[in-house]
């Protein structure tokens, strides 16, 4: 008779499949605003043909070029959280939340700059709501057993 092999590893919630997925779709969303504007606006050849700084004011190729590296920031700390968070890392679900707010800061500027983009923003409150089921903060020690659920 053939023993079956035990596991003692921790088995996670749903949610947690929902974040990766959702940080994977952030990912190529992000990586495809990096890559739109550079293409488009012919960034790396204009760069040294245009100004990016008029005096002290960004032109219209700096303010792009700045996005585009504020993307390129964002989908590669996605990368890094989303390896902490599916190897159950505390400090993966601290700056998951932290990554979370500051691009859903970025679509708020997105969309009151009439350009938003509501895949990214539907991602990132699916990711909050995720973040705070009760399981999920217990599987990454950020609430104790003993503390009820509100």
């Amino acid at each position: 008779m053939v023993k079956r092999k035990k596991s003692f590893r921790k088995k996670r919630p749903i949610a947690v499949t929902f974040i990766a997925i959702a940080i994977v779709v952030l990912f190529f969303i992000r990586l495809y605003q990096v890559y739109d504007p550079v293409i488009r606006h012919r960034i790396l050849t204009a760069m040294f043909i245009r100004p990016l700084f008029l005096g002290w004011h960004p032109t219209d190729l700096g303010l792009t070029l700045a996005s585009s590296i504020g993307y390129l920031v964002l989908s590669v700390t996605g990368l890094v959280v989303l390896i902490g968070f599916l190897r159950m890392r505390r400090w993966s679900w601290v700056l998951l939340m932290a990554w979370t707010g500051a691009s859903l800061i970025v679509s708020l500027v997105d969309y009151f700059s009439s350009h938003a983009n509501y895949a990214v923003m539907a991602a990132n409150v699916i990711i909050a709501f995720a973040l705070n089921i009760p399981e999920v903060q217990r599987l990454y020690k950020i609430r104790k057993d003993d503390e009820p659920a509100l």
